[in-house]
């Protein structure tokens, strides 16, 4: 092997190396910086480990209806209690955490991707294709999100597909005003110039030039709209428009009997409550710090 060798060997080990003692301290750095942050993210972690380990977590089906243990307090056999069907309400509470996750991250992943690519292009090429398409989305932010939700699941049937695509459409029009203005600013930097200059094609400009740097706004905005999705989400399953039966959600919970048994069994309603607010801020308090982090014009020190 020849000297050559060895030092290339040698300096890809101290690179990795290097990379490895990185990771830890930028963690470390951002739960001292961002505290509020760093909860996010211990509220974020704790509800994708009870989605994925929901088979394991809940000691009960879901489903199965016990006549003889309704309204059981929380405690003992049940920890958070058992609805008006006798359904143990943490196991459809810890089930429940998979289809929020489920409808939100879909829905935010193609919301968020469509009206990235949308900003971009429109930012990009600007003109009568910018005109048009930045009047689309006006058309579509003139509604407010969870009517708009509303009108598409009315109008397409109750499904989780369905939720997911109006969701996707409420998502679209922010995502595509944030990239627009992100584009406007990049297409001006001298390597766009440079770009052109060497007989870039706009597709390639547009896929290694414009798309990676425009990669810190989707990261932020889509960590901040996922709390909004799962929020949208419980609310369209609260008017009995969202996830349909008999899957758990957390905002059919809070519906219907939840409502009717409220003074005897509140347990029924501050529990699934709690879940869509403990999710909810998480994501909005980790986007918030991602935001600062990522963003070079907030950055500090």
């Amino acid at each position: 092997m020849s000297i050559r060798s060895v030092e290339g060997i040698s300096t890809g080990q101290v690179q990795r190396q290097a990379r490895g003692r990185t990771w830890p301290r930028r963690v470390a750095r951002f739960v001292r910086t961002k505290p509020l942050g760093a909860v996010g993210a211990l509220l974020i972690v704790l509800l994708v480990g009870t989605a994925a380990l929901a088979p394991l977590l809940a000691p009960y089906d879901p489903l199965e209806l016990r006549v003889d243990q309704t309204f059981v307090p929380p405690g003992g056999e049940f920890p958070l209690g058992t609805d008006n069907y006798g359904r143990d309400l943490f196991s459809r509470i810890v089930w429940g955490a998979q289809i929020s996750l489920y409808v939100g991250i879909l829905a935010v992943v193609f919301g968020t991707t469509t009206g990235a690519l949308l900003g971009l292009v429109s930012g990009y090429f600007g003109g009568r294709l910018d005109f048009w398409l930045q009047r689309v989305m006006d058309s579509v932010m003139a509604f407010p999100g969870l009517v708009l939700a509303l009108a598409i699941v009315a109008m397409l049937g109750q499904s989780i597909t369905n939720v997911i695509l109006a969701i996707s459409i409420v998502i679209i029009p922010s995502a595509s005003r944030v990239e627009r203005s992100q584009a406007l600013a990049i297409k001006q930097q001298m390597y766009i110039d440079a770009a052109r200059a060497v007989g870039a094609t706009d597709s390639r400009i547009l896929m290694f030039h414009m798309l990676p740097n425009a990669m810190a706004p989707y990261i932020i905005l889509a960590t901040a709209e996922l709390g909004g999705a799962i929020l949208i989400e419980a609310s369209l399953s609260f008017l009995g428009l969202g996830t349909p039966p008999p899957h758990p959600s957390w905002g059919a919970m809070l519906s219907g009997a939840a409502q009717q048994y409220a003074q005897r069994a509140p347990w029924m309603a501050i529990f699934p409550g709690l879940a869509i607010t403990g999710a909810v801020f998480g994501f909005n308090l980790l986007g918030d710090a991602l935001r600062d982090v990522l963003d070079p014009r907030l950055r500090r020190g």
